[in-house]
């Protein structure tokens, strides 16, 4: 799957865009017409540890599935959207499906 990855106010290391990929890649077992994703990285000013957000948006025909986490590293805010992601698929795949 085509990733488009932006990271806003910093610069992601190599090793962070392969972690997301891979993590992105393994949603198509679940569904497999997802046509492109788009993922941003952010870090927020608010205070505590849970200062970095990861916005995953994925394509698939028909509709566009969104999820949004912050967590203390971009690695775990990465993780939490895309299991978020796994079950917006499994649930959208059914929807196909059923009719």
């Amino acid at each position: 799957m085509k990733v488009q990855m932006q990271s806003v106010h910093f610069t992601a290391d190599q090793k962070l865009l392969d972690f997301i990929q891979k993590r992105l890649d393994k949603l198509e077992t679940f569904y497999d017409r997802v046509t492109e994703g788009e993922v941003i990285m952010r870090l927020n000013n608010n205070d505590g540890v849970d200062n970095k957000t990861v916005e995953i948006k994925l394509f698939v025909p028909g509709t566009t599935l969104f999820s949004q986490e912050n967590a203390s590293s971009f690695e775990a805010a990465a993780d939490s959207a895309a299991e978020q992601l796994k079950k917006q698929l499994i649930r959208h795949k059914e929807k196909q499906t059923a009719h």
